[in-house]
C-alpha cells in the first residue's frame, strides 16, 4: 500500500480525506533535532489507484511515485518522504531503491498472476508473494508470519505457481490440513497438479506438481522425501517444528530444496528459542548457532532488556515478514472480547476441594514424577471446572451442576434465537461430547464435533457442512485439532469453554472465524471458573503481550517448579474473590 500523508512545512497533519482507510504509521520525519520517528496519520491507497486519485497539492514524492508506476524513475530521484519507513530500532529508513523495487514488483506480480492464479489478491498479499520471491532468492528461505486469517495459504500458492517451472514442490502441513491444501491448490492454481501423499512409494512428481503431505508422514517416511531435490518446500503451521530435537524437525531439516518457506501465525508460542528453530530451518547458513542467538537475544530479553527487542526485530527483518490485521486489513470487522467469570456450583466446590486435599496428602513427588503428578492434578481440577460428571462418572443430568456449563447453555440458547452460528472450543474430548449431547437434548440441534479422532475426509465434510448457508448452528471443536488452518467465517460468535495455558493458542482458534471473508463483528467469549486454577491461567494471559510472551515458560512446567506450599496456594479456591 502507498501511505499518503500531509506536511505543512513544519510537522505532519491529519491524513487527506476520502482517499482510503486511515491508519497511524511510524515514519521518519524532520523535527527540531533532526530526522526522528513519529506517528503519522496516513491514508492507505492501493498502488494501482495512486495515478487516478484526485489529490490536492500533491508533493514531489507523490509526483515521482506516480511517474515510477507509469515509466522509469531512478531511485536516487526519490525524496526521503517517498520511502520514510524506519527500521525497528529507528536508526535507518528503507532505501529508495528497495521501496521502488517493492512497488514495481508488486504491481508487476499482480498482472503476472492474473491469468494463472484464480484469486483476487489484496495488495498486501501481492506484496507478500513478491517478498517471498526476493527473500528466498537472497537468503534461500523465509518465514511468512502474518497474523492468522490474512491468507498465508494463497500467498504461498501464488509463490509456488510462479516457481512451477523449477521442478516438483513440496508442502508439509498438519494431517488435518492436507485435504484443505490440495483443495486450495486446485481452486486457486488449477494449472498446478496437487498430489496428497500419506506414505508408501515416493510419489511421481515433475515440474508443475505439488506433493502435499502431513507431519506424521514426514516423520515416518522422511527418507523418501529427502532422497530427491525439491524446487520449494513449504512448512505450514511451522510452529510444529519449534523443538529442533524432535524427529519431525530433524526430518524437516533433512529435506533438500532450493527454497524453504515456513508459514506460521505464531512463530513463538512459549519461548524465544522457538523462533531460532524456525530461522535455522529456513536459513541454516545465517542462523546457525543457537548459543549465539541465546546470548545475543534470549537472555537479555528474559532479563527485561527493552533495547534488545528492536535489535532482534532488525536482525530477523530480512527473513521474517509478519503483518497484523490492523496494519493490512483495516476493513476486517472488529473482534470483541468478552471474559465471563462463572460461579462454581456446590457440587463443584466440594469436589474441587476434595481433589486438592487428596493431592496435598499424597504429595507431588520430585523430578520427572513431579511434572507428571502436577499435570494429573491440574487436569482433574480443570475437568471439575468444566463439569463434575467428568470426574464422578455420573453424567445422567447435565444442567444445574456446572456454573460454566449453564452459562454456555444460556449463550447458545441466545445465539440460536438470534440465528447466530457459534463455535465452541474445548481442550477435552469428553467435554465436547457432553456439549454435543446437551445440544441434542436441550435444543434438538445435531452439533458436529471436530476432533483429532476424525479422518481427513470426515473433517473436511464437517467444515464444508458448517460453512454452507443451511449448515448446523453450533459446531463444537477440539482446541488442538481445529485451532489452526480452518476457515469458519459463517460463525461470528466464538466460545472458549475452558482455558489453555497459552493465549496464542486461543487466539489461533478464535481466528477461525475472524479472518478474510468475515463480514460481521466477531465476539469471542471466554469462560473462566471463578476462585479456581482457571483464574490463575487467566492472570497469566493478562501478563502476556506481543513480544514479551516469548519469555513465558510453558504453564504446567512453571507450576511444577514451585514448591508444594506455593503450588497449593495457587491451586486452592480463593473463597474471598
Amino acid at each position: 500500500m502507498i501511505a499518503v500523508w500531509t506536511w505543512d512545512g513544519h510537522a505532519p497533519r491529519s491524513a487527506p480525506k476520502g482517499l482510503g482507510e486511515v491508519e497511524t504509521l511510524a515514519l521518519a520525519v524532520p523535527g527540531r533535532d533532526g530526522i526522528g520517528v513519529t506517528d503519522v496519520e496516513c491514508a492507505l491507497v492501493e498502488p494501482e489507484r495512486l495515478c487516478t486519485l484526485a489529490i490536492d497539492n500533491p508533493g514531489e514524492s507523490i509526483r515521482l511515485l506516480r511517474q515510477a508506476l507509469e515509466s522509469e524513475v531512478e531511485a536516487r530521484r526519490l525524496p526521503v518522504a517517498a520511502h520514510a519507513v524506519p527500521n525497528a530500532s529507528g536508526t535507518a529508513v528503507v532505501s529508495a531503491g528497495r521501496a521502488l523495487r517493492a512497488l514495481r514488483d508488486t504491481v508487476m506480480l499482480t498482472a503476472e498472476l492474473r491469468s494463472g492464479l484464480k484469486a483476487e489478491l489484496r495488495p498486501y498479499q501481492a506484496r507478500g508473494i513478491t517478498w517471498l520471491r526476493e527473500t528466498t532468492a537472497a537468503h534461500g528461505g523465509a518465514v511468512l508470519a502474518d497474523e492468522m486469517g490474512l491468507g498465508k495459504t494463497v500467498q504461498a500458492i501464488g509463490y509456488l505457481l510462479g516457481k512451477a517451472g523449477d521442478g516438483p514442490q513440496l508442502v508439509v502441513s498438519p494431517t488435518s490440513l492436507v485435504g484443505n491444501w490440495t483443495h486450495e491448490i486446485e481452486r486457486f492454481a488449477p494449472g498446478l497438479r496437487a498430489v496428497a501423499w500419506r506414505g508408501g512409494p515416493p510419489p511421481a512428481a515433475d515440474a508443475g506438481t505439488i506433493v502435499v503431505t502431513g507431519y506424521p508422514t514426514l516423520r515416518g517416511h522422511g527418507a523418501a522425501l529427502a532422497g530427491r531435490r525439491w524446487g520449494t518446500v513449504v512448512f505450514d503451521e511451522a510452529q510444529v517444528l519449534k523443538n529442533p530435537r524432535t524427529q519431525v524437525a530433524k526430518a524437516a531439516r533433512a529435506i533438500t530444496a532450493d527454497a524453504r518457506i515456513a508459514l506460521t501465525g505464531t512463530p513463538v508460542e512459549n519461548h524465544l528459542e522457538e523462533l531460532w528453530a524456525l530461522l535455522n530451518l529456513v536459513t541454516p547458513g545465517e542462523f546457525t548457532h543457537r548459543a549465539q542467538f541465546r546470548r545475543r537475544f534470549v537472555r537479555p530479553i528474559d532479563e527485561g532488556s527493552a533495547a534488545t527487542v528492536p535489535r532482534l526485530r532488525d536482525a530477523i527483518e530480512p527473513i521474517v515478514l509478519g503483518r497484523r490485521k490492523s496494519q493490512v486489513a483495516a476493513n476486517l470487522p472488529p473482534k470483541i472480547h468478552c471474559d465471563l467469570v462463572c460461579d462454581l456450583t456446590a457440587e463443584q466446590e466440594r469436589l474441587y476441594d476434595q481433589l486438592l486435599d487428596r493431592a496435598e496428602a499424597t504429595g507431588f513427588g520430585a523430578g520427572a514424577q513431579r511434572h507428571t503428578r502436577v499435570l494429573a492434578v491440574l487436569t482433574e481440577l480443570k475437568q471439575v471446572c468444566n463439569h463434575p460428571g467428568l470426574i464422578t462418572g455420573d453424567v445422567r443430568e447435565l444442567a444445574g451442576r456446572s456454573g460454566k456449563f449453564d452459562v454456555c447453555a444460556d449463550l447458545l440458547a441466545g445465539n440460536l434465537d438470534n440465528d447466530a452460528p457459534t463455535l465452541v472450543f474445548t481442550q477435552y474430548r469428553q467435554t465436547g461430547e457432553l456439549l454435543v449431547r446437551y445440544c441434542a437434548e436441550a435444543f434438538g440441534v445435531a452439533a458436529p464435533f471436530f476432533h483429532g479422532g476424525l479422518n481427513p475426509e470426515q473433517r473436511a465434510r464437517i467444515v464444508a457442512d458448517f460453512q454452507s448457508p443451511d449448515g448446523p448452528p453450533i459446531l463444537v471443536l477440539s482446541l488442538r485439532a481445529a485451532g489452526t488452518g480452518l476457515t469458519l467465517t459463517r460463525a461470528a460468535d466464538v466460545v472458549h469453554f475452558d482455558r489453555w495455558w497459552n493465549p496464542a493458542v486461543e487466539a489461533q482458534a478464535s481466528d477461525r472465524a475472524h479472518r478474510i471473508g468475515q463480514t460481521r463483528t466477531v465476539t469471542v467469549t471466554t469462560l473462566t471458573s471463578g476462585t479456581t486454577l482457571e483464574e490463575h491461567i487467566a492472570g497469566m494471559h493478562d501478563r502476556k503481550s506481543a513480544l514479551t510472551d516469548l519469555t513465558d515458560a510453558a504453564g504446567i512446567a512453571e507450576l511444577a517448579r514451585l514448591d508444594d506450599e506455593r503450588l497449593m496456594e495457587l491451586l486452592r479456591r480463593k473463597r474471598g474473590n
